[in-house]
Formats: structure tokens, C-alpha cells, sequence
């Protein structure tokens, strides 16, 4: 595909955007073509441990922060409510979640790993961390350092920008 570069400013023929605009354009796809490529290596690692991977992102987040409200669950793992009740009832039935009741609010209940779900969780999260690391080797750890930064900064900016302006 030929690429049509533009000054600032200045329309390419092809798209009839901006440079700006195109470059916004190629950063997204890049991003979007590269989350999916790692995805795929994360679903594949977790699939081999009988988990999808809202069922695995519960759990690592329950490994990792402790007893959480389910509400707080939800934002961690980025389903909605109802997604979120419906995996925690899952991995309820596996024996690797329960729920506990709130102190300070009867209608509140947090998620918490069992036993055998800290187990699980433990013997799962290394081998999956080493599938992430692998699929990411095409950065050096210094790039890796400065996406990581980078990306955050973009997160952040995007989330505080109004989705609709």
C-alpha cells in the first residue's frame, strides 16, 4: 500500500485527511492490530487452564488486590454489572470465588478467592505472565518501559477527554 505523506496541516490524496488526522488514524490501527495480536496469546494460555478470559480477569484481580466489592470487580476487569455477576457466579460453581457480605452496606457483597482458587491462581499466574512475556519480545525491556509509559499517558488523556467532542 502506497503511503501518501502530507505536510501539517496538508491533505493526502488517498484519505483526504490531514497529516494529523492520519497519523491518529495509523496510531490506532497499529494499536488495535497489536492488542489483538497479544490477546490472542494471553486467551490461548488462559483456554489451556479450562478459564476464559473474563473468568482469569476476575481471578487476578482477586489475586492480586484481595477481597474486592463486586462493583470495583467490574471496573478492574471492564465488563458491565451484569457481566460481572454472571463470571462470578461461574467461577462460584467452580469453587474458586465466594462471596462475602459487606459490614458497612448489606446490599454491598465482595468477591474474594477461596482457598483452592489461591492455589489455582498461584499455580496459573506464572506460567501465564511468561506467555505475556513472550508475546511482547519483540520490544526490548527499554521499550517496553517507554510504550508502557507512553501508553498510559494516552489512556489517561483519552479518558478525560469527552468521547462525543
Amino acid at each position: 500500500m502506497e503511503r501518501k505523506k502530507a505536510g501539517p496541516g496538508k491533505e493526502t490524496a488517498a484519505t483526504g485527511v490531514d497529516a494529523a488526522t492520519g497519523e491518529a488514524l495509523e496510531l490506532w490501527v497499529v494499536l488495535a492490530r497489536s492488542m489483538a495480536a497479544v490477546a490472542r496469546h494471553s486467551e490461548a494460555d488462559v483456554a489451556r487452564h479450562g478459564l476464559t478470559s473474563g473468568e482469569f480477569a476476575v481471578l487476578e484481580a482477586l489475586y492480586h488486590k484481595g477481597p474486592l466489592l463486586l462493583g470495583e470487580v467490574q471496573r478492574k476487569v471492564l465488563v458491565s454489572s451484569g457481566g460481572v455477576t454472571y463470571l462470578v457466579d461461574r467461577l462460584e460453581s467452580q469453587g474458586l470465588v465466594e462471596r462475602r457480605a459487606c459490614p458497612g452496606d448489606r446490599r454491598a457483597r465482595y468477591a474474594a478467592l477461596t482457598e483452592s482458587g489461591r492455589a489455582r491462581m498461584g499455580a496459573i499466574f506464572p506460567e501465564h505472565a511468561k506467555a505475556i512475556e513472550r508475546a511482547v519480545e519483540g520490544l526490548t525491556p527499554a521499550e517496553r518501559r517507554t510504550a508502557t509509559r507512553l501508553l498510559r499517558k494516552l489512556g489517561l488523556r483519552a479518558a478525560e477527554t469527552s468521547a462525543e467532542s
